[in-house]
């Protein structure tokens, strides 16, 4: 019989310093921990232990050249996390904050969100300490050379499929693809976010933005409520962000905030049409995510060096990296009357934050299944490099749709509590987890 303090006191010990990744095994561990004492099937084959322990890690050095003849030297990972339904699957991830840790949290949750599409792909997560921001295309093309010179000895598209993340976008995947294909001469579906002229998928770039307001659409069907008419904050300014913000136009709702490192901005009137999106991208491919220039050319209000969450609105999505929402900012949104908290970057929420929306009883939608529309398009964007085909972006859009349906209707059958509040953080991490543990235990695993 498991206990909780049992099963962290044993993590926190195999794993010191890592307290992004305990966060994560914990809120896991904490929803299964019943399913698992349940059956004994599941602790007869180790399942816990095994679930939370990686497969493998690959920690590589990459050496590049910069501008002026300088030897620069950074550290590579590959976190090859579990592989029971299908290939490891999951981003890479350039941003100067990148640890192991990180990564193995990443990996972790990458795991049950892949189990959750209802596709088959494992999970596991990869990257770097490098920081693309400020670099040349020069730079980064030397970078990912080096970079995939080692990272190709243990990928393959029957074997590991990475993607993109922060810091790893259009150009990086080209440039990666570029070393793979030079290395090892095929053309294979081994990476996914490619550019549409090698084996890209339409609707990628937007995929996660678009897949979290379909969920959240899904949410307040659930709740007799719809996205029509409906105020939203967003965080983060990148494809998520911009993803977002037009499928929340096109389902009725008013982006009024969004947010960058610098400050977020409110706009009354929306982050709504085309010429607001296409100024977002192009900041984006400046490579520069400040949400200022938006203020100034929009006439809307900035303000500087604060979080988008002091604005009253009926959505919340924290769109940019983890823990970014603390129990202060879900403390002023209940108190500012919010509705609906859909978590679309990985861990976005402080476990306290998620802990007080619960007891709330506002409706909170995890990262791991509100977010699951990106590595769901990039798992299509391998079946349609297998088959040797494309398909139409409506075509890829309605396959999006479903798959977000079928996660929302997995955490209402996992998460439905007497009193019928939906508590959507036990109900996807039960079914992420059900779906990876009976498949290791039917394997021999």
């Amino acid at each position: 019989m498991y206990t909780l303090e049992s099963v962290m006191k044993e993590l926190e010990r195999k794993n010191p310093g890592e307290p992004e990744f305990i966060q994560a095994v914990g809120e896991v561990v904490e929803s299964v921990l019943s399913v698992v004492n349940e059956n004994p099937v599941y602790e007869k084959h180790r399942i816990l232990e095994r679930m939370t322990e990686p497969d493998r890690v690959y920690t590589f050095r990459v050496e590049w050249e910069d501008d002026e003849g300088n030897l620069q030297v950074n550290r590579g990972y590959r976190v090859q996390f579990n592989n029971a339904i299908g290939p490891y699957k999951g981003g890479l991830r350039f941003h100067s904050s990148v640890t192991l840790g990180t990564l193995k949290f990443l990996g972790f949750e990458q795991t049950l969100k892949n189990s959750l599409t209802t596709l088959p792909m494992g999970g596991g997560k990869g990257g770097s300490d490098f920081n693309p921001r400020g670099k040349s295309d020069s730079e980064i093309l030397r970078f990912c050379r080096s970079f995939m010179t080692e990272l190709q000895k243990y990928i393959g598209p029957e074997t590991d499929v990475p993607a993109g993340d922060i810091g790893v976008g259009a150009r990086e995947i080209g440039f990666l693809y570029g070393q793979y294909k030079r290395i090892r001469g095929e053309n294979t579906g081994v990476l996914t976010g490619k550019g549409l002229g090698f084996g890209g998928s339409l609707v990628r770039p937007e995929a996660t933005g678009y897949g979290t307001m379909y969920f959240a659409q899904a949410m307040l069907e659930t709740h007799q409520d719809s996205l029509e008419g409906k105020r939203i904050s967003l965080s983060g300014f990148g494809n998520v962000a911009w993803g977002a913000a037009m499928k929340a136009t096109e389902l009725g709702a008013k982006v009024v905030a969004i947010s960058g490192p610098d400050g977020y901005i409110y706009d009354e009137e929306g982050v709504g049409t085309p010429e607001k999106w296409a100024f977002m991208q192009y900041l984006r491919s400046c490579n520069n995510d400040v949400v200022a220039p938006y203020a100034e050319r929009f006439g809307a209000k900035f303000v500087a060096g604060k979080k988008p969450w002091e604005v009253p609105v009926d959505l919340a999505f924290p769109c940019a990296i983890q823990n970014e929402l603390d129990l202060e900012d879900a403390r002023t949104l209940v108190a500012n009357g919010i509705k609906y908290v859909v978590e679309t970057s990985n861990m976005g929420c402080t476990a306290e934050a998620a802990a007080y929306f619960i007891k709330q009883r506002i409706p909170y939608a995890p990262g791991k299944a509100a977010n699951a529309g990106g590595v769901a398009v990039s798992g299509l964007e391998m079946s349609q490099n297998a088959m040797h085909l494309s398909w139409s972006a409506e075509e890829v859009d309605e396959k999006l749709k479903g798959i977000m349906g079928k996660i929302h209707q997995a955490c209402i059958t996992e998460g439905k509590e007497d009193d019928g509040y939906v508590n959507y953080v036990k109900g996807a991490n039960i079914a992420g987890f059900k779906k990876v543990a009976d498949t290791m235990v039917q394997l021999g695993y």
